[in-house]
């Protein structure tokens, strides 16, 4: 048989109609064709859940659905797997929400377009949860914002290096707002057990559509472990 690497988390966010409650937004990838399309159905499906609602999903759907028919018994097995750790995700979330987190520091320098944010929480557990915007600079901040939400990294630098890059022909981004070339610099569990290439590989897949904006992304990516 053969072994395919799933990646999955999730964050809270408001719910679109109601925004004093939070729902689990879930982001993940697989390198396995159809462990891929599996993720896609439980992320799309428990997507803007409540982690309570999430909690009582009953595995049993999977035979009730017919989806086990299709499926051999090892990825009968895997598609459980990711359900159960997904539903645990979701607690964590709700657990990491409940306790709440504290801004400790936050260095911003404008000359280079530098932000550095720092957050921790009850527990001890450092993450992320904001930075400063610069006026602007909206790739910057497009960036900035969908890493810390998605990734919550322990720690976050961006740099806007598009200065040294002015004039050079075909750079993406350059006519719109004048961004072209960033060096990121993050610290985040969601990279734990990942390899280099794979590490890179989520930030693009996260970042979506603003990676066709750029023309070159310097990724230094770390597990807090690394």
């Amino acid at each position: 048989g053969c072994l395919s690497t799933v990646h999955v988390d999730c964050v809270l966010v408001p719910k679109e109609d109601d925004e004093s409650e939070k729902v689990v937004k879930y982001f993940g990838d697989s390198d396995g064709l159809l462990t891929k399309g599996l993720l896609a159905l439980l992320i799309r499906g428990l997507s803007g859940c409540t982690p309570e609602q999430i909690s009582k999903v009953d595995p049993k759907f999977i035979q009730a659905a017919k989806i086990s028919q299709t499926l051999t018994p090892g990825r009968n097995n895997g598609f459980l797997n990711m359900l159960a750790v997904m539903k645990k995700k979701a607690v964590d979330a709700a657990d990491v929400g409940t306790n709440g987190d504290e801004i400790t520091a936050t260095n911003d320098d404008k000359n280079g377009d530098v932000s550095e944010a720092e957050t921790i929480d009850n527990t001890s557990r450092e993450i992320v949860t904001s930075f400063e915007e610069i006026e602007g600079k909206p790739m910057y901040n497009a960036i900035m914002s969908t890493l810390i939400t998605l990734l919550k990294p322990n720690s976050i630098s961006l740099v806007d290096n598009s200065h040294q890059h002015a004039g050079h022909g075909g750079a993406k981004g350059w006519e719109e707002s004048g961004e072209s070339h960033f060096q990121l610099e993050i610290v985040a569990e969601a990279f734990e057990g990942l390899s280099l290439v794979k590490r890179h590989q989520l930030i693009y897949m996260v970042l979506g559509e603003v990676m066709s904006k750029i023309h070159a992304l310097e990724i230094r990516a770390k597990s807090p472990s690394d």
